[in-house]
């Protein structure tokens, strides 16, 4: 291949950098508000306590179930019981929350000293009568958002597999509950006949109550019903997972999920772009409709009214560049996105890729970069942050989004940056959402030319050449 010939097909590489990420216990913050009767107890020292203490150290006033079991010197020489210590903590905890669930979260520490959390948990969750579910979220194994995909992977298991007898029946799906709340049951029925007679649908990924209502209505419109949501907004509520279900990830960051829903359930995953940004949710609906033989309705219309409600920040951003330094797994989602709004994007760096759950989004990217008309982006696993800052010197892009700890650094070279962090926290899912992601990712470029307008960049110079 000579230099001037673009490649053809994706290149993917692997370098040998660390997760320069969260740690993945941070996936407490949003798990313990999805599911509202449960409380998480993650095990480690108390680093890990600071840490959690700095990330959701806002949260303390609104008395959040989440707790540190603090492993002293004594746990990790072997000295201690830790049956005994982990009992007493969770009878305590039973006493105080009486949750529906306790969720145990191992932490680097536990691994490196072989805490066998997985056999104390059937024996403990027996004594006091309340459900323990194990998950192992350390650093040393996995990036940020990775966390969830460790928490819902071993809730899979604890979903129940056959629904409740029809005298007993209840319906477990909390957003069915609100859709219908306050609503006649001969309406309820009629609705319920506009349905397309397919295969029980389950999604996984936790996301916020406004983008779940929002992703299954989209759905509804094409006469899909959604049987259920892992995890759901009780524990108690979780959905019927059985063989022959049909299941779909609405994250990147899920592939353990999805290959305990394959391999232990028998479930069968739908392949699909994930849901974010307009042309990513049309491409999620058209999948599972084809999965289903149902004939799509409306979409590209309502795709080309998204874009179009979308004008002003598409001239921001149009043939300009970004860059990701790689943090919550959600970078080749993003990048397919903005590369649509007519951005390039020379590299993806990602901590983690799965290529089997994540290859019809790679499809996808390859095929949206062909269509606008640009090089194909390199996708760089692990990236080494040392090779990554001189590719950037190099590159000059005109945005790299990126973890916290290099951001400042970065800016202070000159370096346009937007945290990848934030894009986890916000609501990126759905036709309706793709304006809160363009806004995330325009602001560093607006402030530029609001501080232009100001004559900043002046000022600048002239204190340079003092």
């Amino acid at each position: 291949m000579t230099a001037l010939q673009e490649p053809t097909a994706l290149q993917f590489e692997c370098e040998t950098g660390n997760y320069h990420t969260f740690c993945p216990i941070s996936c407490v913050a949003w798990l313990y508000q999805k599911i509202e009767d449960s409380f998480f107890l993650v095990i480690g020292t108390k680093t890990c306590g600071y840490f959690l203490q700095n990330a959701m150290g806002v949260m303390i006033f609104a008395e959040p179930r989440y707790a540190m079991a603090e492993l002293e010197e004594g746990d990790i020489s072997a000295q201690l019981n830790d049956y005994e210590e982990l009992k007493r903590l969770c009878v305590q905890i039973k006493r105080d929350r009486n949750p529906s669930v306790i969720v145990w979260i191992g932490t680097c520490t536990t691994e490196i000293i072989k805490m066998d959390l997985e056999g104390l948990a059937p024996k403990l969750e027996a004594e006091i009568g309340i459900p323990i579910v194990t998950a192992r979220a350390n650093g040393l194994d996995y990036a940020f958002t990775q966390g969830e995909d460790t928490v819902l992977a071993a809730m899979a298991h604890k979903c129940p597999q056959t629904a409740k007898a029809e005298g007993e029946k209840e319906e477990r799906n909390a957003i069915h509950k609100l859709l219908n709340f306050g609503r006649k049951k001969e309406d309820i029925k009629q609705e319920e006949s506009e349905y397309a007679d397919h295969p029980p649908l389950v999604m996984f990924g936790s996301l916020p109550d406004p983008v779940v209502t929002n992703l299954t209505l989209e759905l509804k419109k094409q006469g899909i019903k959604i049987a259920g949501w892992l995890p759901s907004k009780r524990y108690t509520e979780l959905p019927v997972i059985d063989e022959g279900y049909y299941v779909s990830g609405v994250n990147p960051f899920l592939s353990r999920t999805a290959t305990t829903l394959m391999r232990r359930r028998k479930c069968k995953l739908i392949g699909s772009p994930f849901p974010i940004g307009p042309d990513g949710t049309r491409a999620w609906i058209e999948k599972i409709c084809s999965v289903f033989n149902i004939e799509p309705q409306g979409l590209e219309e309502r795709e080309a009214q998204i874009w179009e409600s979308l004008e002003e920040y598409l001239q921001l951003i149009r043939g300009k560049s970004v860059f990701f330094m790689g943090d919550n797994l959600l970078e080749v989602s993003l990048a397919r996105f903005l590369i649509r709004c007519g951005m390039t994007c020379p590299e993806i760096g990602i901590p983690y890729m799965d290529k089997r759950y994540q290859q019809a989004e790679l499809a996808f990217l390859e095929k949206t970069c062909q269509e606008m008309g640009v090089p194909l982006p390199k996708i760089v696993e692990k990236p080494d942050n040392y090779n990554q800052i001189q590719r950037i010197y190099q590159l000059k892009p005109d945005l790299v989004i990126t973890g916290m700890a290099h951001a400042n650094p970065l800016e202070a070279r000159g370096i346009n940056t937007k945290w990848s962090v934030e894009f986890t926290f916000a609501q990126i899912h759905g036709f309706t959402n793709a304006r809160d992601i363009l806004e995330l990712a325009t602001r560093p470029l607006r402030r530029n030319n609001n501080l232009k307008e100001l004559g900043w960049e002046k000022l600048v110079k002239e204190q340079a050449k003092v």
